[in-house]
């Protein structure tokens, strides 16, 4: 099942649980605009090539919409589509002022130079700079971006609007980004994960973990986990992946990885089949790659009590059964990996404010965002005797609902 399908099934099995008027429930299911561009672009030897680029942006009943744009091959209008969805409800569940839409150019970053992503980066801008905006739709960094991709953004569209830091976030600090934003998304994780583990009468501290993607916010994951006493005992990324089961030293492997660019060769670890690591026996597991990892093939196989929702969609339909009936503990994604855009939303009111915060600020606020979200969440599921991805997303459609009712749609 893809993501658009599995995100609408989700959706509307909230909606029955909370008694939707089938009415609203097909408004709020449809997006609120899609956007779709032809990027032209001189290559550096001077050929020309084209891309398409795509902006769904879904909902605004509760605030400016907000979602990230990624450079990826398979970026498709489906793919955007469910995790503009996604956002919508995400940022209900987090509880902050904003709507969902999500982005992308379907494109191979590094079969680009930074000029011709540069040159990329400024034709998409051009071309949707008049339908995004700091109280329309502001963009973040997603796959395939990071904030130098933010600051051109930013740039080009000043152009066009005068200077306006809050009309993408993810910036880099020298142009008004937040300080503790690059580690907010595996922070946030850790929050979650904290606040999950409590419920259980456990902490993070002697729990053994599995992490499968040691990018930003698995890497970041890891290290916090690390700090806390927890035990990452297997590491997973594109080039390979790790085990050790006394647990891994962590600072020593971001060190090997940014000396060499690879998990592997890394003395203080084991190879391992990066195929095996969602299976790998321990506590918690933490998907922090792509969606539909865990499906009906491997869920049956899966020996992890706690499953934590780093990537958006790593869990089918399918698995979700299987997973649900074996007593597995899922935190689903548009709770556990809210916290990117919870700080995100502290980097958007900075810049509002033109009054930035301490790191120390920035990251007690985003831990009560994310305990406050996660109490709300275990009230809708004791409310309609549902799982914990239930209790999320009927927190979130509930809101969102509301909102739209509020501001006078009629049914």
């Amino acid at each position: 099942m893809n993501a658009l399908a599995a995100t609408n099934r989700n959706f509307r099995q909230a909606a029955r649980i909370l008694g939707l008027d089938s009415k609203i429930e097909k408004s709020l299911l449809i997006p609120f605009r899609e956007i779709k561009v032809e990027c032209t672009i001189p290559k550096d030897d001077g050929t020309l090539v084209s891309y398409v680029g795509f902006r769904v942006q879904h909902d605004n009943s509760r605030g400016p919409m907000k979602g990230g744009i990624r450079y990826h091959p398979e970026v498709d209008p489906d793919e955007v589509n469910a995790l503009a969805q996604l956002m919508t409800w995400k940022t209900a569940v987090a509880d902050i002022p904003y709507g969902g839409a999500k982005g992308g150019i379907g494109c191979t970053p590094k079969d680009l130079s930074t000029s011709e992503l540069e040159r990329l980066t400024r034709v998409f801008t051009q071309k949707i700079h008049d339908l995004i905006g700091v109280n329309t739709d502001v963009p973040a960094p997603d796959m395939g971006t990071n904030a130098q991709t933010m600051a051109w953004i930013l740039d080009e569209y000043s152009k066009f609007h005068g200077h306006s830091p809050a009309v993408v976030t993810g910036k880099p600090i020298d142009l008004g980004g937040s300080l503790g934003r690059e580690a907010a998304t595996g922070r946030g994780v850790v929050y979650a994960t904290e606040a999950l583990l409590a419920e259980h009468g456990k902490s993070v501290k002697g729990l053994t973990f599995a992490i499968q993607g040691f990018g930003n916010v698995g890497s970041w994951a890891a290290r916090l986990i690390h700090e806390r006493g927890g035990k990452v005992i297997a590491v997973s990324d594109i080039t390979g992946a790790v085990k050790n089961p006394i647990g891994i030293d962590i600072p020593a492997l971001l060190q090997h990885k940014e000396a060499t660019g690879k998990l592997a060769d890394f003395g203080g670890a084991d190879a391992m089949d990066s195929n095996d690591l969602l299976t790998h026996e321990c506590d918690v597991l933490i998907p922090c790659a792509l969606g539909g990892v865990l499906n009906r093939e491997n869920a049956g196989d899966v020996k992890a009590k706690f499953i934590i929702e780093a990537a958006n969609h790593p869990t089918d339909p399918e698995a979700d059964e299987i997973l649900s009936k074996k007593g597995v503990t899922i935190l689903p994604d548009i709770y556990a990996n809210a916290g990117g855009v919870t700080v995100s939303y502290f980097e958007w009111v900075q810049n509002i404010q033109g009054f930035m915060w301490e790191e120390e600020k920035v990251n007690q606020e985003l831990k009560r965002y994310m305990t406050k979200a996660f109490n709300n969440i275990k009230g809708m599921c004791q409310s309609h005797n549902c799982c914990l991805r239930m209790g999320a997303f009927t927190l979130g459609v509930n809101r969102v609902a509301r909102a739209t009712q509020l501001r006078g749609w009629e049914a």
